[in-house]
């Protein structure tokens, strides 16, 4: 038979933790776990840009009769890397415009050559 005492029953806490956590909120933790490398996304980026980018707007004028545009947004997007990494802008930032301009080279290769 269980005896009366003065002291509360210790239940176990159940931790409530949401797992349901979104995409922009792992990618934006994961971005600020990148910080430290903010040198290295750098290069990363200026050598993708001037090694993989920016052949492309001669290739799409030259073989496949694109518009004047697309050698203004790549050039744009060339400056804008080179002005945010070397501007000091932080590590969302750079990792976002390097990501807009995979994504709209990648858009401007798939528009013109279909």
């Amino acid at each position: 038979m269980a005896t009366l005492t003065n002291t509360a029953a210790q239940w176990s806490e159940v931790s409530l933790t949401n797992n349901n956590d979104s995409f922009l909120t792992k990618l934006t933790a994961w971005a600020d776990k990148q910080a430290p490398n903010r040198t290295l996304w750098f290069m990363v980026s200026l050598i993708a840009q001037g090694v993989l980018f920016l052949p492309v707007p001669a290739v799409l004028l030259y073989y496949f009769d694109a518009p004047l545009a697309v050698l203004a947004v790549t050039l744009g997007l060339f400056f804008s890397n080179i002005i945010a990494g070397m501007g000091g802008a932080g590590i969302r930032v750079m990792l976002g415009f390097f990501a807009f301009s995979i994504l709209a080279h990648l858009l401007m290769i798939l528009v013109f050559t279909l």
